[in-house]
C-alpha cells in the first residue's frame, strides 16, 4: 500500500514505519522533523507541521494514499487541521486508554468504573484531563475524546492505546528502577505496589497498527491494545530487576513517603484493567507475555540509557527518607 503517517518519527509511530517499510510499503511520513531518527529507514518524509497541511495539499494528492495513519493527533483541532486535505480512505487513528472514566480515578483516588475495561466502558466524563498541569508538549486543550470524534464521521478505526513500553521510549517508563540499579542502590522504596494498568510491548501494539491498517472488518471500529497478562507494578518492577541481572530489594514504606518518581506504586482506588478480545477476535492479533517483553526492553534501555545525569544526592535523600519509614 501507499500509507500516509501523520507523525512517525517517535517511538511507536517510528517503529510502525520501519515495520511498513520492511514489509514493502510505500510510505510517506509528514512531520515537523523536530525529532529524525539517526539512522532512519528510506521513507519519503514532508516535513510540514500538521496544522499547515493545506499548503501542501498536491503533494498529499500526488503520493496518492491508499491509507492512512494518523499516529500524533492530541487535539481536535490537529484534526480539524488535516481533514480537509486527507482522501477518504481506510485510516487509523492512535488514541489512548486515558479516554475512560477509570482514568479520571487514577487521580480522584475514587473508584470510577468497573473493570476490565471495554470498548464500551463509560468515556470520561471531565474534558481536557491535562489542563493546567504544565506537562511539556501536552497541549492545554489535549483531548483523545475530541480526536475520536472528529475522526469517526470518516470511518476511520480507532486504537485506543495502553501504557507502552520499549526501546526509544522517550518516557523511560522502566527508568524508576533502571537509574536505580545504574547507581548501585540494592534497596528501592515502593508502596502497596498493586496498580493493575495494562501495559503493551511497542512492537507488539506496532502488529496491532498494521493488522488494523490491512483489516477492512475493522473499519470505523474502536479497539484495545495491550497485554492479555497484567502483573501488578510490583511485579513489574520485580521483571526490570531480574531482567537487568540485578539484585536489588523493593521495600515497602508508606505510600506518603514515596519519592516522586514512584507514586506509581501507591495503593490505588482505581485499576486500570482492560479488555483486549475484540482486538484478537476481529484483528487476530496476539501480543506477547509480558516478561518477554520487559526482557527485550530492558536489554535496550541499558545498552541505550539517557543523556544527562542518572542519580543526583537529591535523589538519594529522598529514597533513604523514604527507607527510614519502612
Amino acid at each position: 500500500m501507499r500509507v500516509l503517517v501523520l507523525g512517525g518519527t517517535w517511538f511507536l509511530g517510528r517503529r510502525v514505519v520501519e515495520r511498513l517499510h520492511a514489509r514493502g510499503d510505500e510510505v510517506l511520513v509528514v512531520s515537523r522533523g523536530r525529532s529524525v531518527p539517526d539512522p532512519w529507514v528510506p521513507v519519503r518524509q514532508l516535513w510540514a507541521d500538521r496544522h499547515d497541511l493545506a499548503e501542501h495539499a498536491d503533494k498529499i494528492r500526488a503520493f496518492a494514499p491508499e491509507a492512512v495513519l494518523d499516529s500524533c493527533a492530541l487535539t481536535g483541532a490537529a484534526v480539524d487541521a488535516v481533514l480537509p486535505v486527507l482522501p477518504e480512505v481506510p485510516t487509523v487513528v492512535l488514541s489512548s486508554q486515558d479516554v475512560y472514566q477509570a482514568f479520571a480515578g487514577l487521580g480522584s483516588g475514587r473508584c470510577e468504573a468497573p473493570l476490565p475495561l471495554t470498548e464500551e466502558s463509560e468515556p470520561r466524563v471531565q474534558r481536557y484531563p491535562h489542563r493546567g498541569s504544565g506537562l511539556p508538549d501536552v497541549p492545554e486543550d489535549y483531548d483523545k475524546l475530541d480526536v475520536e470524534e472528529r475522526w469517526r464521521p470518516r470511518g476511520a478505526t480507532v486504537l485506543r492505546l495502553p501504557l507502552i513500553y520499549g526501546p526509544h521510549d522517550w518516557q523511560r517508563r522502566e527508568d524508576a528502577v533502571l537509574r536505580r540499579l545504574r547507581a548501585g542502590c540494592r534497596r528501592i522504596p515502593i508502596g502497596a505496589g498493586n496498580l493493575l494498568w495494562t501495559r503493551g510491548h511497542v512492537d507488539d501494539i506496532a502488529t496491532g497498527v498494521l493488522a488494523a491498517l490491512d483489516t477492512r472488518a475493522a473499519d470505523g471500529r474502536t479497539f484495545n491494545l495491550g497485554e492479555t497478562e497484567t502483573w501488578p507494578v510490583s511485579t513489574w518492577f520485580t521483571q526490570i530487576i531480574e531482567a537487568a541481572g540485578a539484585e536489588a530489594e523493593l521495600v515497602r514504606v508508606p505510600d506518603t513517603a514515596l519519592p516522586p518518581d514512584l507514586t506509581l506504586t501507591a495503593a490505588p482506588a482505581q485499576h486500570l484493567l482492560v479488555s483486549v478480545a475484540r482486538a484478537q477476535a476481529v484483528l487476530g492479533w496476539a501480543p506477547g507475555t509480558p516478561a518477554e517483553g520487559v526482557a527485550r526492553s530492558v536489554r535496550w534501555h541499558l545498552d541505550n540509557p539517557p543523556d544527562g545525569p542518572a542519580w543526583t544526592d537529591a535523589d538519594t535523600a529522598a529514597d533513604d527518607a523514604a527507607l527510614a519509614r519502612a
